[in-house]
């Protein structure tokens, strides 16, 4: 990727940095064959600021072109605002306060510079505020209020002619490590065109993919010109320097995962899961509205709520299903096999949520899961129950090997067409044609019933990949370059698989 620094007038330059090319705002602006440029990360330091001005406006073009841009319109809009500043800054009041808390002064100014500041015992402070106000070069005003409390009262861009004589050799060295980064690398040996993120957490004891799958993932990314970085929960600032996200860590709305693809939206990655995708298909209660909409075949379902909850024996039955509305994993999924299990589950799931699922029970010796890629089938493979058990997991086992069911990878060609076409008719009404999804399906009595779909769906090494092999990564991997170059108004180059033919 070609990283240009655009500065005001480069003949004033006076930070160094080797192999970044220095611009200035006028020839950013003005030059047909700067603005032509595809893959091209820029960093503003303009002298000013200002609304309309030369440096508002490089970073205005720079969105406008594709190119990925710091710091981006938007925040510099947002440090304008004391009211926006006060807003995102609450979540650092802790580290605020105790680094501060010696500090006998009325007011302090604080700078930033590429993360840093001079005197180590603040780095923490400069970091977390880099994160949050992405700009190279900052500058923050706190000041302490009568109860004693430090408050952040400003933060603004300065221009890299403002930094202090004394400074300038700690921030040659900030800017010399901030540049020369591996993903900022204009000159890799290995000629990588894009930056992938792929996020893992380790303490995921159900990640949607196992070692060897993540091993598979890197290899086959940067064999298609990604340079790979692996992410972990704490790395959400990082987000930025990438052109794509891989999610490879179970999903929820009120956790990172969701933060980390909201951001990664905002930034104009491409990701795999989506924001939008997570929020739908991690609610059991908005999966059942919309197929019961879009008339895809799912077993018997009710919305229950306080005031409803007495209805559900009666039109269910014993045994019945009962699911919180983001369970995920067979997590949040009770079987009531009588009256009394019905109203303790019913107690203990209400108690946690406004609204639950319940759903016929549909005994069965596996489900179905079809993986779908961008609106067509990827995989199909038969999972089974757990031994002795009547979901897929069982959690409640003390060993291993009884908390998984046994599993067939199939053909997607040799699976039912009818569990393959409801699968894709599913994901069609509840998400559109983009992104990786994986629906279980049951076979009930001859017919398909699509149980939920999911947006994270696993990917292992040595289940999911057994008929296609490399290939499976390759069209992921595919589909999210095809996601990138699309965005660059590159022409489509992706080697993903051709949807294979039905029966």
């Amino acid at each position: 990727m070609r990283k240009i620094i655009v500065v005001r007038e480069p003949k004033e330059w006076n930070l160094g940095v080797k192999g970044v090319e220095v611009v200035s705002s006028k020839d950013y602006l003005t030059n047909p064959h700067l603005a032509a440029q595809r893959n091209v990360r820029v960093f503003n330091l303009a002298r000013s600021f200002s609304y309309q001005s030369r440096g508002y406006y490089v970073s205005l073009l720079a969105e406008a072109r594709g190119h990925k841009v710091i710091p981006s319109a938007k925040t510099i809009l947002d440090l304008k605002s004391p009211s926006i500043v006060k807003v995102l800054s609450r979540d650092l009041d802790d580290v605020i306060q105790s680094s501060l808390a010696h500090k006998n002064r009325h007011e302090f100014l604080f700078s930033i510079y590429f993360g840093h500041n001079v005197n180590r015992k603040y780095d923490r402070l400069a970091h977390e505020l880099y994160k949050v106000f992405q700009a190279p070069l900052l500058r923050a005003r706190f000041v302490r209020t009568e109860s004693g409390k430090w408050e952040l009262r400003s933060v603004r861009p300065i221009p890299y002619t403002d930094i202090p004589e004394e400074h300038l050799g700690h921030v040659k060295r900030y800017a010399a490590e901030y540049f020369a980064k591996k993903r900022y690398d204009g000159a890799r040996l290995d000629r990588s065109r894009y930056d992938l993120a792929i996020l893992i957490n380790p303490q995921d004891k159900a990640s949607p993919s196992n070692k060897r799958a993540t091993v598979k993932f890197r290899q086959i990314a940067e064999q298609m010109g990604f340079e790979v970085g692996i992410l972990g929960p704490d790395d959400i600032d990082r987000i930025a320097e990438y052109d794509a996200l891989l999610i490879r860590e179970n999903t929820h709305v009120n956790d990172h995962t969701y933060r980390f693809a909201r951001k990664a939206q905002s930034e104009g990655l491409a990701v795999i899961d989506a924001p939008d995708a997570i929020l739908k298909c991690n609610n059991k209660v908005f999966l059942a509205e919309v197929m019961e909409a879009a008339e895809v075949p799912a077993p018997r379902t009710m919305i229950i709520h306080s005031e409803n909850r007495e209805q559900v024996a009666t039109r269910f039955g014993l045994p019945v299903v009962l699911k919180l509305p983001d369970s995920t994993f067979s997590r949040g999924v009770v079987k009531a096999r009588t009256a009394e299990e019905l109203e303790a589950h019913l107690d203990a799931i209400l108690e946690e949520s406004d609204l639950a699922i319940a759903q016929e029970y549909m005994p069965s010796d596996f489900d179905w899961r079809i993986g779908i890629l961008d609106g067509k089938p990827l995989y199909a493979c038969k999972y089974f129950m757990a031994r002795g058990h009547w979901q897929i997991y069982n959690w409640g086992s003390d060993t291993k090997k009884g908390q998984e069911g046994d599993f067939a990878t199939i053909p997607v060609e040799e699976a039912p067409a009818r569990i393959v076409e409801a699968a894709l008719k599913a994901v069609l009404a509840i998400v559109g044609d983009r992104g990786l999804f994986g629906v279980d399906v049951k076979e009930f009595e001859g017919r398909p019933y699509v149980i939920e779909v999911n947006e994270c769906p696993n990917i292992d090494s040595g289940v999911e990949d057994v008929v296609l092999g490399d290939d499976l990564y390759r069209a992921i991997i595919g589909s999210l370059k095809t996601c990138i170059e699309e965005k660059l108004g590159i022409e489509r180059t992706t080697t993903a698989i051709k949807a294979p033919k039905q029966r």
